[in-house]
Parts: C-alpha cells; structure tokens; sequence
C-alpha cells in the first residue's frame, strides 16, 4: 500500500462526539469536544482537550468539576448545535430541550437523554498551546437501563456519535461489528 505523507495533523480515527457539560456562572452549559478519550484504569480517568476561549472551559475551571455525555446517534441535531452555538449567547440546554440531573458531584449537569454519563472530578489541567488538556477523574457512571447488556453499556445499543474530520466533515455511526475481541487473533497464533 503506498504511503502519502500528510504534515502533522489531528488525523486519529474514531473521534467520538462528546456533549461536555459544566455549570457556567452557576447555569448548566454544553459544548461537542471530538478530542477525548480513556487516559487512565486505577482510578478511572479521561482526558478532554478545549480551546481556552470555550465557555464550557470557564465552568471547567470555575467549578472543577464536568461530565461527558454520550449522545446517540438520534440526538446529531443536539451534538452539531452545541459545537456551533456558544453558551456564553444562547440557552443551549433550551434550545436542545435537555433534561439535566446532578449526580454524586452535584455540580456537573449530566444530560438525562443521553444514554451514557460520566461525573468527572477536574485532576490537572495542562495548557498545551492552543488547547487545554483536561484530566478528570471519572466519579460515577449513569448508563440507561435499555443501552446496557448484562448490566454493562453495549455499543450497538449506545448508538454513539463520531466525527469524521475529513473533507465533508461528517458525523457517523460506529457501523458494523468486526470480531470478538480478545479472541480473533487466536487465528495468527497458531500461525506463529
């Protein structure tokens, strides 16, 4: 397969579509991040890179606490807003017709239709340039009760949302199941 060099870039595939969630000046407040991810298992934790102009940074900071919401792929409408709109102007848990809860930390607005929440405590925040890095210490999970399976999130039902920043700029869905993890590359071992 020939290789076309590209220049340094943001180019990691999937990115999931993340609704961040902070209390600004006391409101609930959203915002899509594409740039997070696991950081660390013992204690559980999750990074989420933000420009420092966001306002969901400023509640970040403010509060030391946020959530990630895992939208569904029926709430893209929601997801695209609330990385268009800034919530320092408009009322975006209006506009989006979000039903807010608070969970354990009782400051980080978690998003009741969407079927996956993390309460994160705020651990470091590394300036990076034109992005901070946020590392939260995931607090509690809230999962809906028809997305789990065996009592554990289940992708297919879950329904999350990627972003795909290639020339279109679209969202996706995860698509079709590969193979069982942990158990396909059995096939090459007994080849090695």
């Amino acid at each position: 397969m020939k290789k076309v060099t590209l220049g340094p870039q943001t180019l990691l595939y999937p990115m999931p579509a993340f609704l961040i969630g902070a209390n600004v000046d006391g409101k609930a407040n959203f915002m899509t991040a594409a740039w997070s991810g696991i950081a660390n298992s013992n204690p559980p934790m999750v990074t989420v890179a933000l420009q420092h102009h966001r306002h969901t940074y400023k509640g970040i900071k403010q509060t030391g606490t946020f959530s990630i919401n895992v939208a569904s792929e029926d709430q893209v409408r929601q997801v695209d807003y609330c990385g268009m709109v800034t919530g320092s102007r408009k009322d975006k848990t209006a506009d989006c017709g979000f039903t807010i809860f608070y969970g354990k930390l009782q400051n980080a607005p978690l998003i009741e239709q969407c079927p996956l929440n993390l309460e994160c405590k705020v651990m470091h925040i590394l300036n990076l340039g034109s992005h901070a890095l946020v590392v939260g210490q995931i607090e509690e999970v809230h999962a809906s009760e028809e997305c789990l399976t065996d009592g554990v999130p289940d992708a297919a039902k879950v329904k999350p949302v990627m972003y795909s920043p290639g020339p279109e700029k679209r969202y996706h869905g995860l698509g079709n199941s590969l193979a069982k993890a942990f158990s396909v590359g059995n096939e090459l071992k007994t080849k090695a």
